[in-house]
């Protein structure tokens, strides 16, 4: 079983650690120290050395950043997890919604004319940094060693996995390939300075296990304009991989990356958007020229190769058949006799029995009533709820060698009123929108994201959240650069891989979340068509719609038709993996409506 159901923190952990590292910050001369929930790669999963916002606060999502002050400690969190932090922090922590106040302002309503905030500057990256003096310029920001680690006794060690080969035939490019490719991209810049695991891991071919749900080896690297790269990271993590890396990448210790990077010719290349402080720190104080441009890995890794996308389909097909499986068992399940629980681990098994599963690719979501209503909800024993009458929320996917999957449904459980119905078909034909989308090359999500809206700000609702999220290629399941939502900027292009999830919570009540995975794909031109070239989404997602809570009166002609054609091609595509009891169970789930 991947995924644990022990509660990792409580509230009443926060308010003895919060005076600890007050005393810590006194001793020091600080007013005031930021505790981000980060790592030095500023992945979305860390380790649980890296842990360091959840251990102080008792919050556990996955974003968020505490500012603890002599006097008062906020705890910022995004629309996803406003419902959570409140049940998950003690009254010592004030919950403040973020990003619509900003650290910046915030500390400068509370901090003080002149006081002295302290910074790891692993853990916050240059773009951050900057825009946190930009709107913080009565405080002193100044760096330090992270504090926390002072007070933390028994913080676990780094990991320490190994390195395993994502074999070319998935990857669809040798890494030899992949490093003269890029290195001809970086314009002036002798180098490029890669610090996020997953831009690395891609470059290079290489897979790990040093975070859970995601396959990342940590470590840092620099992309040379010659052709080679220097990867840094603790050797005994590459004792599996043989020969594969070659000559092109020469390895060194990872505690030797900082003292390199002054060896290097400049100009240097950093993303500000990943790039630690101490990186352009320790570059500055070398008198390296620095170049800031987007990380060179991050378009080509997001613009998917034909093998990477033959892989993904064929990993939404195996898991596809096993989320047919699951639903069904849980169709046969009486209202009551289940917990969130049971959910989580049948689930987990479905998708074990492929034989195919190397991890899940991130907590299932199992949200029964008011439960589904806290965006990203992890059950457990604690919060464990009988799956009763009324809507269960399930968000969940697979890590398979040949691709990243990500899919919710909710279902209804015995008999479901009205406003459940209307509030799900409102969210569906959010879905449909973005899924029936034709739009002119150039357009960003920014352009899409209010089209998942529409039908929901007609009623006056919302959801908290962006509509949806890249994907990676047997990585992580939250992708950059391209994302759908208000915050994307970056044009989608063909081969991108995103999720098109829009969602209604109301809290105390239920929750609503509607996902497919998509392809971006160039869509064939049309009869006297003037634009030069249009781009459509091809749906990699096979799992059927509770067609029980769709109100069919509130849909449009085009919007049935949609959900009709989507269900024939699952029963097509997943009919013949599944048999018996499931076979029957899929073909009356996929029935027109």
């Amino acid at each position: 079983m991947f995924q644990s159901f022990t509660e990792t923190a409580s509230p009443e952990q926060g308010p003895p650690r919060l005076s600890a590292l007050r005393d810590v910050m006194t001793a020091e001369g600080f007013d005031g120290f930021i505790v981000p929930r980060a790592d030095a790669h500023q992945g979305e999963y860390v380790a649980d050395r890296d842990s360091r916002l959840a251990w102080l606060t008792g919050f556990t999502g996955s974003a968020g950043y505490c500012i603890a002050l002599a006097n008062t400690a906020a705890v910022f969190v995004d629309g996803r997890y406003r419902v959570q932090v409140r049940a998950q922090v003690a009254d010592v922590f004030t919950p403040v919604d973020w990003p619509e106040v900003s650290l910046g302002a915030w500390l400068s309503e509370n901090a003080g004319d002149g006081a002295v905030i302290g910074f790891d500057p692993w853990l916050h990256t240059v773009a951050q940094l900057r825009e946190l003096e930009a709107a913080a310029k009565n405080v002193t920001l100044r760096r330090s060693d992270n504090l926390v680690d002072r007070v933390w006794d028994d913080q676990p060690e780094p990991p320490a996995t190994s390195a395993f080969v994502q074999p070319v035939d998935l990857a669809g490019e040798a890494h030899t390939a992949k490093i003269d490719r890029l290195a001809t991209s970086l314009g002036p810049a002798q180098a490029a300075v890669l610090t996020l695991p997953d831009s690395i891991c891609w470059l290079l071919n290489i897979r790990g296990d040093d975070v859970p749900r995601t396959p990342f080896v940590h470590g840092f690297a620099v992309l040379h304009a010659d052709g080679h790269v220097t990867l840094f990271v603790n050797p005994e993590k590459l004792t599996n991989l043989g020969d594969h890396l070659g000559s092109k990448v020469e390895v060194q210790p990872v505690d030797g990356f900082l003292p390199a990077l002054t060896d290097l010719e400049g100009p240097v290349q950093i993303d500000p958007a990943s790039c630690p402080v101490i990186v352009a720190d320790t570059l500055r104080d070398a008198d390296i020229q620095i170049v800031e441009a987007q990380d060179p890995c991050a378009l080509p890794k997001a613009c998917k190769s034909t093998a990477e996308l033959d892989g993904a389909r064929a990993a939404h097909l195996r898991d596809g058949a096993a989320m047919a499986r699951f639903l069904c068992w849980l169709d046969q399940q009486p209202a009551g006799s289940l917990t969130e629980i049971d959910v989580v681990k049948r689930l987990e098994s479905e998708r074990s029995a492929t034989n195919a599963l190397r991890d899940i690719s991130f907590d299932t979501i199992s949200g029964a009533g008011p439960n589904g209503a806290i965006v990203h909800y992890r059950v457990t024993e604690n919060t464990n709820r009988p799956v009763d009458e009324g809507l269960l929320l399930v968000d969940s996917g697979g890590q398979y060698v040949d691709g990243t999957t990500d899919v919710t449904r909710t279902m209804a459980i015995g008999a479901v009123g009205a406003e459940e119905k209307r509030a799900f078909t409102l969210v569906l034909k959010g879905m449909i929108a973005i899924s029936r989308l034709r739009w002119p090359k150039g357009l960003a999500g920014r352009d899409m994201d209010a089209l998942a809206r529409v039908a929901l700000w007609e009623q006056g609702l919302d959801y908290g959240h962006g509509t949806g999220h890249g994907v990676g290629s047997y990585l992580s399941v939250h992708e950059g650069p391209q994302r759908l939502a208000r915050t994307g900027t970056v044009p989608f292009m063909p081969g991108m891989i995103l999720s098109n999830e829009p969602g209604f919570y109301k809290e105390g009540a239920f929750g609503i979340r509607i996902e497919n995975l998509i392809i971006v794909e160039e869509a064939p031109a049309l009869p006297g068509q003037t634009v030069d070239q249009m781009y459509r989404f091809e749906t990699l997602t096979h799992v059927p719609i509770d067609t029980r809570l769709v109100d069919r009166d509130l849909l449009t002609e085009a919007e049935r038709a949609w959900l009709n054609s989507y269900h024939a091609e699952v029963l097509a595509r997943i009919g013949p993996l599944v048999e018996g009891e499931v076979s029957i169970w899929l073909t009356n789930a996929c029935a027109a409506i």
